[in-house]
């Protein structure tokens, strides 16, 4: 008998871990249970959902930095052309 109680408990604390889980972690297995059903869908058509917004836009002003323009005159070029770097 006490064999049966303790399977008991064991089930009703699995059963109430999972119910646990299932309720903290609720935005992100419905995100993830969505992607499944998508991707399991034959008639689903990605180019149909809505363009998203980057979280992150790109910084134009650090991407101009990095790789300017020819007509545009880099303070950056002119030092990096004008002081050359000798190995020692």
């Amino acid at each position: 008998m006490a064999a049966v109680t303790s399977a008991l408990i064991a089930i009703a604390g699995v059963v109430l871990g999972w119910i646990a889980i299932e309720i903290a972690c609720k935005p992100c297995l419905e995100k993830g249970r969505e992607a499944i059903d998508r991707s399991l869908d034959p008639d689903y058509d990605p180019d149909d959902d809505e363009i998203r917004v980057p979280i992150n836009p790109p910084n134009h002003d650090l991407q101009e930095q990095l790789n300017p323009r020819p007509d545009h005159d880099s303070s950056i070029a002119a030092v990096s052309s004008a002081t050359p770097i000798k190995a020692v």
